[in-house]
């Protein structure tokens, strides 16, 4: 495969997945201001502007700077509408190994987003959250259903594992360290799609530490830190295998496997009490691990090499 078409699915994925949970995030974040208005909101709008990468001072923080911050900057891969059209354009570059169904469901989202942004300035922004949710859900079902499980395949679900691991972990985020600020552990819960599956494995109400445990380390729940770390891990040693059988006999071929492995295997073997007593820190050594991962994967298989020169005998 040409590193290109491989470089652009892989941020297909990543995009997609960005626009998804960053869509859920907002959503608990203006649920929380219209259900509490005890809440402090420009401290509320400048920790989440912190935790997503984009601060501003406090004083000038509000829920309008965060939409237009998060969700309508077309010009930012970081919020919903320019990851969405970044993911377009990436989809226009890979069109190739990409099925029609996938271009057209991709091609649709971004043609409807200025209606949506239209929608939401009018209606409010849930409309478009729950846009945006049902049209990622689409695009990976239809991923699912109708891609080869091939390297193409591999390197999309690899950039969506890499950034669900990078987002679930500021959702963490938003709840551990925004203090008074923070959303309920059940608000956090439902904006992962994890409420109901939480429910039915500990059969009880939502405890503190028992949340946090499960988005962290559930191996069941696809959208939990663990789960996506053991996919990432899968996808890279399935890319690696012909370097394995070309005689790697010792560790990993990879350093992108090398960084994955070494967070999964931290999250599976350190006890849970030692992992939430120091929780912010290892929140944030998880999104510097999804940084490090998407980088050395650039470097292995997206980055160009120069061309071989030959140098002719008796020359240097």
């Amino acid at each position: 495969m040409l590193s290109r078409i491989a470089e652009s699915l892989f941020w297909i994925g990543r995009y997609v997945e960005r626009a998804d949970d960053t869509a859920r995030i907002l959503d608990v974040h203006t649920q929380r201001l219209v259900e509490d208005p005890w809440i402090d909101e420009q401290r509320a709008c400048a920790n989440l502007l912190a935790l997503m990468g984009a601060p501003c001072p406090p004083e000038e923080a509000d829920t309008e700077r965060v939409l237009a911050t998060l969700a309508f900057d077309r010009a930012s891969p970081s919020s919903i509408t320019g990851a969405l059209s970044a993911a377009r354009e990436n989809a226009r570059g890979a069109r190739e190994v990409l099925s029609a169904e996938i271009w057209e469901s991709l091609n649709v989202t971004h043609n409807a987003l200025p209606q949506q942004r239209t929608m939401a300035r009018r209606y409010g922004p849930h409309s478009l959250f729950r846009f945006v949710r049902e049209r990622s859900a689409m695009v990976f079902g239809l991923a699912d259903a109708t891609m080869s499980r091939d390297e193409s395949w591999l390197f999309l679900v690899l950039g969506r594992s890499l950034e669900r691991v990078d987002m679930t972990s500021r959702m963490l985020s938003t709840r551990v360290l925004a203090g008074d600020a923070a959303p309920s552990w059940t608000l956090v819960l439902r904006s992962t799609g994890a409420y109901e599956p939480y429910l039915r494995t500990y059969r009880g109400a939502v405890n503190s530490s028992r949340a946090a445990e499960f988005l962290l380390l559930d191996r069941l729940f696809p959208r939990s830190v663990f789960a996506s770390l053991e996919r990432a891990e899968g996808c890279l040693a399935e890319l690696e295998r012909a370097n394995v059988r070309e005689g790697h006999r010792i560790g990993v071929a990879g350093e992108a496997h090398r960084i994955v492995g070494r967070a999964r295997t931290m999250l599976e073997f350190m006890q849970t009490d030692e992992i939430l007593a120091r929780l912010p820190a290892r929140l944030d050594e998880l999104q510097r691990t999804c940084s490090a991962a998407s980088e050395a994967v650039t470097n292995r298989f997206f980055t160009e090499q120069a061309p071989q020169v030959w140098v002719p005998e008796g020359v240097g």
